[in-house]
């Protein structure tokens, strides 16, 4: 994400949108700016700013020209559809997009983080963006302009990791016809990232540690230490204490790691990124000299209403499936959602717990019904342009009926668009 720059007309003309955005957006940032003006406004242009030209209207689209020019057109200033464009509109290519407060606190955390060298351990459900998160440390930090070296400790072979980490010299093992660098001293000067590092052997776990404290790395074959500057960031999606008390991982190089924890928690318990996110998708995967869909209320609601056990992943591959199915449409709609497995909707909480495991089960199956229901009248009132009367209609119920069903799935806090008359 990065800081807004707009001058008071634009305010005037565009709020309260950009000041919802504004205050998004100021909550974290890693240096850049986005000039935000009216789409009327032809005057001169900074220097390579990223430009986001908004025009407020009865069309919605986003339109690109070239990498740092958009376009965002938009009916409703208040609308979550119009603010999650607009973040997806301002953020930077790879970094984090977030709306939801505790998203956004983890950000602001992260930030404070990438000044200091404290070593940091990200932890979350596979999916959930802890590669992101650990580039916009990067970018935060002093070392922006040094590599960022992402390594995936559990896609490499057990017995040539210590090999890519530390290096090698020529013949010190079978294969080995030329010396390699490693990772480490690839990174110097930058950060290395070691995901899944919950994978990481035993025995390497010592090496590891020892270059953390040490810093430096011996690479396999010489006799010399080799001084490293780097900044390591873990990430794990294993509870490690739990592998700690398990002996699966060292309780030494553990407490090295975890000096500042920070946790992404799963997309279903972040509602509010869920809409951002899905327009930064859409923007990825829509060629650049193509309007970018919309994404209609009703489209929202079910994405939101998903347990997304794929997490960001996948709703990446909901939201390029909803691309296809839309076929070059204006917007993305209800039936174009489909989802990666038969959709598992975000259980209602009760105050009550249920007094057995059949009045449990009963529970269980009254939320899907109604979660079932809420689908149907949400894909009806977008196939009759929001009308509540003809949605009504051709549900086969009175308005009334209908007006009351909306009502009740809002206090179950399912999200319903209203409709109109």
């Amino acid at each position: 994400m990065s800081g807004l720059e707009f001058g008071d007309a634009v305010s005037r003309q565009h709020a309260p949108l950009v000041q919802r955005a504004g205050a998004i957006a100021d909550a974290y940032g890693h240096g850049s700016s986005v000039l935000l003006r009216d789409l009327a406004d032809r005057s001169p242009l900074p220097p390579r700013a990223h430009l986001v030209s908004l025009h407020r209207g009865e069309d919605t689209a986003i339109l690109r020209d070239g990498a740092s020019r958009v376009t965002l057109a938009y009916r409703d200033p208040a609308s979550e559809a119009t603010l999650a464009a607009l973040l997806a509109c301002i953020a930077a290519p790879g970094m984090p997009i977030a709306a939801d407060p505790e998203s956004l606190s983890v950000l602001a955390l992260a930030q404070r983080l990438a000044a200091s060298e404290i070593p940091v351990l990200i932890n979350g459900p596979t999916g959930t963006g802890k590669e992101v998160l650990s580039r916009f440390i990067h970018a935060c930090s002093p070392r922006r302009d040094g590599p960022f070296i992402a390594v995936n400790c559990a896609a490499m072979p057990e017995s040539m990791l210590e090999a890519l980490l530390f290096g090698h010299q020529k013949g010190a093992f079978t294969g080995a016809t030329q010396s390699s660098e490693g990772f480490f001293r690839a990174a110097d000067g930058g950060t290395l990232l070691l995901d899944e590092i919950a994978e990481m052997p035993l025995a390497l776990q010592a090496k590891l540690l020892r270059a953390l404290q040490e810093s430096e790395v011996v690479p396999i074959g010489s006799t010399q230490p080799i001084k490293v500057d780097v900044r390591v960031i873990a990430c794990a999606n294993r509870d490690l204490p739990t592998e700690v008390s398990e002996g699966r991982f060292r309780p030494d190089l553990y407490y090295r790691l975890n000096v500042f924890p920070l946790a992404l928690r799963p997309l279903r318990e972040r509602a509010d990124d869920i809409a951002p996110l899905a327009y930064a998708l859409a923007m990825r995967h829509t060629p650049s000299d193509r309007r970018v869909p919309w994404f209609s209320d009703a489209a929202l609601a079910m994405l939101k209403l998903h347990s997304w056990p794929g997490n960001v992943r996948e709703l990446e591959n909901v939201v390029r499936r909803a691309l296809l199915l839309s076929d070059g449409a204006a917007s993305i709609g209800a039936s174009h959602i489909v989802f990666d497995t038969p959709a598992r909707l975000v259980a209602v909480e009760s105050d009550v717990a249920p007094a057995s495991a059949e009045t449990a089960r009963g529970a269980k199956l009254s939320s899907i019904v109604q979660h079932s229901e809420a689908r149907a009248i949400m894909e009806t009132l977008e196939a009759c342009g929001g009308s509540r009367v003809a949605a009504a209609r051709q549900l086969g119920i009175s308005e009334r009926t209908l007006r009351y069903r909306l009502a009740s799935f809002r206090e179950a806090g399912i999200a319903v668009a209203g409709g109109r008359r």
